[in-house]
Parts: C-alpha cells; sequence; structure tokens
C-alpha cells in the first residue's frame, strides 16, 4: 500500500482529524480497486459515447451562440446520389473573426470541412466545436455553496449553407481535398448525425508521457480537429480518394505527466461521503482558472497556476465525467502544429 500511495500528494491520503480509520479503511478499498483496473487500464482511456445528446444546462451560458445560421433540427440535407461534391479542408485561427491573424502567430487554429455541389453550386460548412466557449470547456465553474465544480463542457458538429471564403482564405486554408458522389455524401451526413448524438463533450488536451514519438498516451483530445480527422477517415472508409501533396497540420494542446491515477467521480469525491481533503484542494486548483477576473486577479491567478502545475506538478484532468491525478512533468505543457496525413491506400 504503501508503494500505492505514494504516487499520490499529501492531500488525496490526509483525512480530517479523527478520520484515520475512514481514510485507513478507503485507501485499502481504493488500493484494492486500483489492483483489479490496473489489470484492466486501457491507455489512452478510450473516450465515452452516450446513447443520446442531453438538453444544456440553463446554467451554461455561450458568449457568441452556438451555430447560428445551422439547420434548427440538426438535419443536413441529402444530395441526389450522382451528384458530384468537391470537399474542402477549411481552417483558420480561433476567433480570427474577433482577433484576425493574432492566434495564428502561435498556430492555435480551427478546423472544419467544405462541401460544394457540382449539380446545385450550392456550398456548405460542417465543423464541431465548444457549445460554451473554449474556456468552459477546459476549466469548470465554482459557484459558491456548491463543493463539486460544475461543468459547461459540450461540443456539437455545425452544418450550414454556405463557406466563408473570406473567413478561411484571408489568414487560413480553403483547398480541395477530395471529390465524392452524392451517394458517398448521404452516407457520410448520416455518420455525422450519430457521431454527433453519441460523441457529446469537448476534450481540450491530449496527455501524454513524453514528448517522443513513442511516448505513452494516456488521453486523447476530442476537439475540432479529431472531428475533421474522424471525417476524413468515415470518407475514406466510403471510398472516397484523396488527393495527395497536400500538407495537413493540426493544433494540438499537450500536457505531459506521469501514469495518472484515478481519483473517482463528482458523488465519490464531493459528495457527503466523499474525500473532503481532496475536494478542498480540488477546488483551490481550479479557482485560478476562473472567468471573469480583473487585470490584477489575473497576474496573480497565473503565478497560483504556476505554482501548481510547474512547482507542485499537480493537475487535475476531468475526463469521461471522471477525476483523475496527472503527475506533472517537464516540459508540463506544450502547443504543437502537427502534420497528420489525409489518408491515402
Amino acid at each position: 500500500m504503501a508503494v500505492f500511495l505514494s504516487r499520490l500528494p499529501g492531500h488525496v491520503i490526509a483525512g480530517a482529524p479523527g478520520m484515520a480509520r475512514r481514510v485507513q479503511a478507503a485507501s485499502v478499498l481504493l488500493l484494492l480497486v486500483w489492483c483489479m483496473e490496473g489489470e484492466l487500464r486501457q491507455w489512452p482511456v478510450p473516450y465515452k459515447r452516450f446513447d443520446h445528446r442531453p438538453k444544456s444546462d440553463p446554467f451554461c451560458e455561450a458568449q457568441y451562440t452556438f451555430c447560428p445560421t445551422g439547420y434548427a433540427d440538426g438535419s443536413i440535407p441529402l444530395m441526389k446520389n450522382e451528384d458530384v461534391i468537391e470537399v474542402f479542408r477549411l481552417q483558420a485561427p480561433v476567433w480570427e473573426f474577433k482577433y484576425g491573424d493574432l492566434l495564428g502567430h502561435f498556430k492555435i487554429m480551427h478546423d472544419a470541412i467544405g462541401f460544394r455541389s457540382e449539380l446545385t453550386g450550392k456550398n456548405y460548412t460542417a465543423e464541431w466545436y465548444e457549445l460554451f466557449q473554449l474556456g468552459n470547456c477546459t476549466f469548470p465553474h465554482l459557484r459558491p455553496g456548491i463543493s463539486a465544480p460544475f461543468w459547461c463542457n459540450q461540443g456539437a458538429a455545425c452544418f450550414f449553407e454556405g463557406i466563408d471564403d473570406q473567413h478561411w482564405r484571408t489568414n487560413g486554408t480553403l483547398v480541395p481535398v477530395a471529390t465524392i458522389s452524392g451517394s458517398i455524401f448521404n452516407q457520410l451526413a448520416k455518420w455525422i448525425q450519430e457521431d454527433n448524438n453519441t460523441g457529446i463533450y469537448y476534450e481540450t488536451w491530449t496527455v501524454q508521457g513524453s514528448l517522443g514519438p513513442n511516448a505513452s498516451v494516456w488521453f486523447d483530445s476530442y476537439d475540432c480537429s479529431k472531428f475533421v480527422l474522424r471525417t476524413y477517415e468515415k470518407l475514406f472508409q466510403l471510398g472516397a480518394t484523396f488527393k495527395r501533396n497536400i500538407q495537413t497540420n493540426y493544433t494540438r494542446l499537450f500536457l505531459f505527466s506521469g501514469e495518472p491515477v484515478y481519483l473517482g467521480n463528482e458523488s465519490t469525491i464531493f459528495g457527503p461521503l466523499g474525500n473532503k481533503s481532496l475536494a478542498s484542494d480540488m477546488q483551490k486548483f481550479y479557482f485560478p482558472f476562473r472567468s471573469h477576473q480583473s487585470y490584477k486577479e489575473l497576474v496573480l491567478s497565473i503565478l497560483d497556476m504556476y505554482g501548481k502545475v510547474v512547482l507542485d506538478k499537480i493537475f487535475y484532468l476531468y475526463y469521461n465525467f471522471e477525476y483523475w491525478y496527472l503527475p506533472m512533468k517537464p516540459p508540463y505543457i506544450k502547443i504543437t502544429y502537427e502534420e497528420i496525413p489525409l489518408p491515402f491506400r
């Protein structure tokens, strides 16, 4: 047990005064669960899918309306089977509509896919992104009087008529990558709706053991670029042939840590019988990542973040509606712009 407990930060095994026996019993139980899971643990942890998409909580509010020009019922128009559909790679800096190419200088890019019907001449855009902006998907809200962090981390597909040429061309990319039939497009449309209804939450981080090509991957992201990659792969499976000699790079946000430790879910950590010491420490960890801070508060928060992640080497990850402790290690956090080639036969 000493070996296992040594992998956790002190607050995980420390209990409130007078609770030593309960903490010891809980630790033994946690050890047994961990030993059983150790034989079954799959890395990276598979992204959990659901049988339906739940309604958003009214507490969650978007600064910018999600998919304002999309089809209200979430449908995708069908094409005639004999139609010829051109497929486009779309990429532009995140929040380009507000900040122009600012985030493009740091290679923080948003990805989407465009389609053009030869029969009708109409264009369409398909993208997948956060319902309540990136910050809400990456860190939770701490509500007064409520112990458990509250997450507004849903993401979803948006399909709408038109391609904003200026948006994609000015500071980004708009290039044709494949040509498909109307029949393949219709099959893809059905798949996009199924994918969207079962993959409901956004995950910002890819968590790895190191930078190397053979590094252990603990958790994979689930974001706009992964939607594009999944869609390309589905098109490939349906028979699409992609053009060669087109370089396709994607933004990835990495955390680097040793092997993660499973901590539990909301009820087991923050519930009446939860670990109050751990719950308190997690609240303190998330506090500096809160939204709507003044300039002075933000400066102090950045120093606090640095202390927790780099000096204390602690990060709490929320994945599949469960919490994990990440024993952080250099280089801690990194943004990359990596090439992931189009699928070829």
